[in-house]
C-alpha cells in the first residue's frame, strides 16, 4: 500500500489542525485569559499527556491493525477526510462562536489545571480520531517500519500542537481583548479557518476516492 500522501502535506495538514481551535485549545486559552500565562501554560502541560498517550496508543494500534487490514489505510483515509469537513462545517455554521470570544471562569490550583488538562485531551474525541484516521494516510506502508513511522509522525504533530497551543496560553489574553473590541473579526476569523479547512478536507476525500 501507498501513503495517500506525501510528508510535506503531512506538514500543511497538521499545521492547519494545530492552529484550528478544538476543546483542548479552547480549554488553554479560558484558563490563559482567566488566570494568566502561567495557568495557561500549566493546562497546556495536562494537555500534552494526552496528546503523548494518543500517540504511543495509535502507533503500537496502527501498527497493528496494517498488518492484519489491508484496506484500511484508504478506509481511514476517508474518515480523516469527514473529520476535516465536519471542523470546517462547526466553523461556519450558523450560530456558531469564536473560541476567542470566551467568557470568564473561576480560577484552580496549579495541581487541579494539570489534572484538568489531561482529562480534557484524554477524554477529547476528536484528538483519538486525529491520531487513528488522519495520521495513518501518510504513512509509507511499502518502506516498513510502520511503528518508526508512526512515531515520528506523531512527534512532528504533537511539537505543532505545542507550539500552537503554547503561542495561545501567551498571547490569548492580548487576543481576545483586542478581538472583542472588533467584532467583524471574529465572524473574519471563523470563516478563514473553515473554508481552509474544507479546502483540505475535500482534497484528501477526492485523493481517497480516485486512490480506489
Amino acid at each position: 500500500m501507498e501513503a495517500s500522501g506525501s510528508f510535506y502535506g503531512f506538514l500543511v495538514v497538521g499545521g492547519m489542525l494545530a492552529i484550528t481551535p478544538g476543546p483542548n485549545m479552547v480549554y488553554i486559552m479560558s484558563r490563559s485569559i482567566s488566570q494568566g500565562r502561567s495557568a495557561g501554560l500549566v493546562s497546556l502541560a495536562g494537555v500534552m499527556i494526552g496528546y503523548l498517550t494518543y500517540m504511543f496508543g495509535a502507533a503500537f494500534g496502527i501498527t497493528a491493525l496494517f498488518v492484519q487490514v489491508p484496506f484500511a489505510t484508504r478506509t481511514l483515509a476517508a474518515v480523516g477526510a469527514t473529520y476535516l469537513l465536519y471542523l470546517a462545517w462547526q466553523a461556519v455554521r450558523p450560530g456558531g462562536r469564536s473560541p476567542f470570544d470566551i467568557r470568564e471562569i473561576k480560577g484552580e490550583p496549579p495541581l487541579r489545571l494539570l489534572a484538568m488538562g489531561a482529562t480534557t485531551s484524554i477524554l477529547n474525541p476528536k484528538l483519538a480520531l486525529l491520531f487513528i484516521s488522519v495520521l495513518p494516510q501518510f504513512i509509507d506502508y511499502q518502506s516498513g517500519n510502520i511503528l518508526a513511522q508512526s512515531l515520528r509522525l506523531g512527534s512532528i504533530l504533537i511539537f505543532a500542537f505545542a507550539c500552537a497551543n503554547g503561542a495561545v496560553a501567551v498571547f490569548s489574553g492580548a487576543i481576545a481583548t483586542s478581538l472583542r473590541q472588533r467584532p467583524p473579526l471574529l465572524l473574519v476569523q471563523r470563516w478563514m479557518m473553515g473554508i481552509m479547512l474544507g479546502a483540505l478536507g475535500v482534497n484528501m476525500l477526492a485523493e481517497t476516492l480516485i486512490a480506489r
